[in-house]
């Protein structure tokens, strides 16, 4: 892979404007990680006096915020930090991921500010005037309830929108923010000349100009046709008006966003070759991180949300989940699913059902049989997202099933199951919600490669039944700062196309690097038995007959 290589002694930098926190990861050019640091805001820039990093806004139901120079500052403070570690005069490129949907508002006469910056002084102290709102919302604000009808309804309808811009309008999306803005405060969107997601509000700062909206970012704000890969129109002039010109132009993800401002050459003595490329979401920045770069590639997130993304050829418009333009590729999607209820919900059935302890909870899934006697469980320990279900424990047993045809089989609810049925319910019940919904958003099935990652990937006798469920071998990676180390990859990637002049394969710049690198993954679980697995798609048919029941109900 010659024709891929990058230069020696050279590094690529990544960073992560996460909810909580400012991350970086530092590559070397055989993409061993070299250097890691963390800005974490509620410690680090005590002074202004976010919680988890964010504002919640007690006068407005829903609001919530981070404050956009708190960004800035992390940045400065992140930059100082680094110089004391490496050379920065040896990055060859830098590239970075940001929590996806939020926005930073520029106000009239911005540019000439980013692009007039002093060496002498922090940035924090030259953009205090910058920005026509001091606070940006960011994802987890659900604010925008009536703007989110409106826009659907302007667009004809929930499933028309998911098809045009890969989403219906939800209430985090950077569109339906923008629309509430202009709405309450007129004046404000009148005296703004540029809207940024976090992404490229962040490159905009190393570039020194506005940096373009990246395409696979620019999907999650439902404005973005993802099919031409452009602004649609349709939803602009359901969002604001002129709102084109505020956004500028979107760009690929791998594309180069310009070269490192003399800023940061002369204060931190950066190579002025050094490329700066576009910054995207986190959630695309971990696929790349977890080398997900072909159409059945999967890798499931075990957290406190727990998320599912992958990457296919031809995505199913749907309501439930969202659609991205493939971040390291320049054909196909990127899918993903989004649950509330993750790894607080099964500790809160390990700590009813099993002892409050992991070990008893596993000795429960190992007594247990697969697809457990009929016994299906919906467990919502808080307002479920996918479905959008309240909180609430729903059981049902499945008489006459026996896995190999539906006929005959009759549900019924019950109260509560066995102990150890009720672990393995819990288990099932995700699992299954997993394989049903990525397949109805366009996943081909079984995966290709499965790759699981958060906390609960170190628990083997979840990955046997993740394995049996989905058919495939499961795979691990110890890589808690996907994200960022998504973005230095990233930077390595947009430097090799930038050097060739065209589009290199993403896969291209690690290929012969699997091992003993930052992109080193591990076998865990083989696949299950494929008689299992058909039994299981039977039983999959079935909990989703059940949960439209549910749903219906409402």
């Amino acid at each position: 892979m010659a024709e891929c290589s990058l230069p020696q002694d050279s590094l690529f930098l990544g960073f992560d404007t996460s909810t909580q926190s400012l991350k970086a990861t530092i590559l070397d050019s055989n993409l061993s990680i070299v250097e890691t640091e963390l800005i974490h805001f509620d410690s680090d820039l005590p002074h202004y006096k976010t919680k988890d990093g964010v504002y919640r806004d007690a006068t407005v139901n829903g609001r919530i915020v981070s404050p956009t120079l708190m960004w800035v500052e992390a940045f400065d403070m992140m930059l100082l930090k680094l110089s004391r570690k490496i050379d920065f005069g040896k990055v060859a490129a830098v590239s970075g991921s940001a929590q996806q949907h939020g926005s930073v508002y520029w106000k009239n006469g911005s540019s000439v500010m980013l692009s007039s910056l002093d060496p002498k002084k922090q940035l924090v102290e030259q953009l205090t005037e910058a920005f026509s709102i001091k606070e940006s919302p960011i994802w987890m604000d659900s604010s925008t309830t009536e703007q989110c009808k409106k826009i659907e309804e302007a667009v004809g309808g929930a499933l028309e929108l998911s098809r045009l811009t890969g989403s219906r309008a939800n209430e985090r999306y950077t569109g339906p923010q923008i629309r509430r803005i202009f709405e309450t405060q007129p004046e404000v969107y009148k005296n703004t000349e540029r809207i940024s997601l976090v992404s490229s509000f962040m490159a905009s700062l190393l570039v020194g100009g506005y940096s373009c909206i990246d395409e696979t970012d620019g999907a999650g704000m439902n404005l973005l046709d993802i099919e031409q890969k452009s602004w649609s129109k349709k939803a602009l002039d359901a969002t604001a008006p002129d709102l084109e010109e505020k956004l500028g132009q979107p760009a690929p993800a791998y594309a180069v966003a310009g070269l490192i401002a003399p800023y940061f050459v002369e204060r931190f003595q950066f190579s002025s070759n050094c490329l700066v490329i576009q910054w995207s979401g986190d959630n695309p920045n971990s696929l790349a991180g977890l080398t997900l770069n072909t159409p059945g590639d999967l890798a499931i997130s075990l957290g406190t949300s727990d998320t599912v993304f992958g990457i296919t050829d031809k995505p199913q418009p749907c309501l439930e989940g969202h659609a991205f333009p493939n971040p390291v590729d320049t054909k196909g999607y990127m899918v993903m699913l989004c649950y509330k209820n993750g790894s607080l919900t099964r500790e809160d059935i390990r700590n009813q059902y099993a002892e409050k302890s992991w070990d008893v909870f596993n000795k429960y899934l190992q007594q247990t049989p697969p697809l457990n006697d009929g016994k299906i469980g919906f467990y919502y320990k808080e307002h479920e997202s996918l479905p959008p279900l309240p909180a609430g424990f729903h059981r049902y047993i499945l008489q006459n099933f026996t896995g190999d045809s539906l006929d005959g089989v009759v549900d019924h609810e019950v109260n509560e199951f066995d102990a150890a049925s009720e672990v393995r319910a819990i288990i099932e019940g995700q699992i299954l919600s997993m394989r049903a919904h990525i397949e109805r958003s366009g996943m081909p099935f079984p995966p290709r490669r499965l790759i699981v990652t958060g906390g609960a990937s170190s628990n083997e006798c979840i990955l046997g039944s993740i394995a049996s469920i989905f058919g495939c071998d499961v795979y691990t990676v110890q890589r808690p700062d996907s994200a960022s180390l998504g973005a230095a990859l990233r930077a390595a990637h947009g430097w090799v196309c930038n050097a060739k002049g065209i589009f290199i394969p993403f896969e291209c710049i690690y290929k012969n690097r699997l091992e003993n690198t930052s992109v080193t993954s591990k076998l865990s679980a083989k696949a299950g038995d494929p008689t299992v697995v058909t039994k299981y798609a039977l039983m999959m048919k079935k909990r989703m007959e059940i949960e439209k029941r549910l749903f219906e109900k409402l």
